[in-house]
């Protein structure tokens, strides 16, 4: 086929491809969502605290009104500055890029409901790998009538989130890498855009790995500092002289054996409520808390591990909760309480 009907074809294919890809996302939204999202992610912790907010009640209200001013802040300044765009290259809004804007806008809601849910029906431990797909799926939805490379990260940031939930991250390591994947991947995507162009699998491919190496290094080099960090130096006491001299920065030990009550206050109208009801347990094997002037710092280990914060080792779960009736004992209410440390506490 000669050469100038081989270049008419591909003109035709690309002038087809634009048609059906016809949309076209701005660098500037991909900048706003992605450092909004990231900032809350990563500083959710400190932005309303138990000791400023009490009650789970009170948190969740807060937490609400903040995602609605965000949210709505947000997406306001957005199509003010995507309405600015287009009239300096005279286009106007289509249907569906319309449609497009309130899907985001939709799941972006449905993240801040969810928020606000987990405050009274529990599954905090899944948020923000939540937030991860919903963004991801956003992000997926767009690519499909526009620029090619949008599908290939939402997949990969859906994959992410999935991730965080399949290898049962800790806390820390979850909120690392969903503000990584957030924080830093959109306004890298931003970067990547190509204006809608037709690439090969491979180059894509390629453009996707680049950018998953760009986003995992993060929350990977932030994992090895917190690792890196000095062990906190302080004399190892016994439980003993602990109770004698509780004001100086020590390391109590807690032998094997050491009974800890677990103070459960029940409340609600189906149980009268009463006293705090305490369940004790008993340490399996002996372990060194941190303590500085009576309070716990969040340091412990076992006598030969490394120090490590009780977020990031310690896993708590409650896998069974049920009622039973027994002939002899009567009705009675039966759980399963299941506390695990990862392998860098012990060794």
């Amino acid at each position: 086929m000669p050469q100038l009907a081989t270049q008419q074809l591909d003109s035709i294919h690309s002038m087809l491809a634009a048609g059906h890809r016809n949309l076209r996302i701005e660098r500037h939204s991909l900048v706003l969502w992605g450092i909004s999202c990231g900032m809350l992610l990563l500083f959710r912790d400190d932005i309303f605290t138990a000791e400023q907010l009490p009650t789970l009640a009170q948190q969740a209200v807060a937490w609400l009104i903040l995602l609605a001013l965000t949210i709505s802040g947000v997406a306001l300044i957005d199509w003010h500055l995507t309405q600015h765009v287009k009239q300096a290259r005279d286009e106007t809004w289509s249907f569906i890029h319309r449609q497009i804007v309130k899907i985001v806008w939709l799941l972006m809601s449905v993240g801040a409901l969810l928020t606000f849910a987990t405050f009274f029906y529990g599954g905090g431990h899944l948020l923000l790998a939540a937030w991860v797909v919903l963004c991801g799926i956003g992000l997926y939805v767009h690519g499909l009538f526009s620029e090619q490379l949008l599908e290939w990260i939402g997949a990969l940031i859906i994959a992410i989130g999935i991730g965080m939930l399949g290898l049962r991250l800790n806390y820390p390591e979850q909120k690392w890498l969903a503000s990584s994947t957030l924080g830093l991947g959109l306004p890298l995507l931003a970067l990547m855009l190509d204006h809608g162009r037709v690439r090969a699998a491979k180059v894509r491919l390629l453009q996707s790995a680049g950018w998953l190496l760009c986003v995992l290094i993060t929350p990977l080099l932030a994992h090895n500092f917190r690792l890196s960090e000095p062990s906190p130096d302080a004399p190892v006491v016994s439980l003993e002289v602990f109770r004698q001299r509780p004001d100086a920065r020590q390391a109590v030990s807690f032998p094997a054996g050491t009974t800890i009550p677990v103070k459960v206050e029940v409340s609600g109208n189906l149980f009268r409520p009463g006293d705090t009801v305490a369940f004790p347990l008993v340490l399996n094997e002996p372990l060194l808390i941190m303590m500085n002037d009576r309070k716990l710092t969040g340091d412990m280990r076992s006598p030969e591990g490394s120090w490590t914060r009780w977020q990031d080792s310690l896993q708590i779960t409650i896998p069974l909760i049920q009622a039973e009736y027994d002939l002899r004992n009567g009705a009675e209410i039966r759980g399963s309480l299941v506390v695990t440390t990862k392998d860098n506490f012990s060794h």
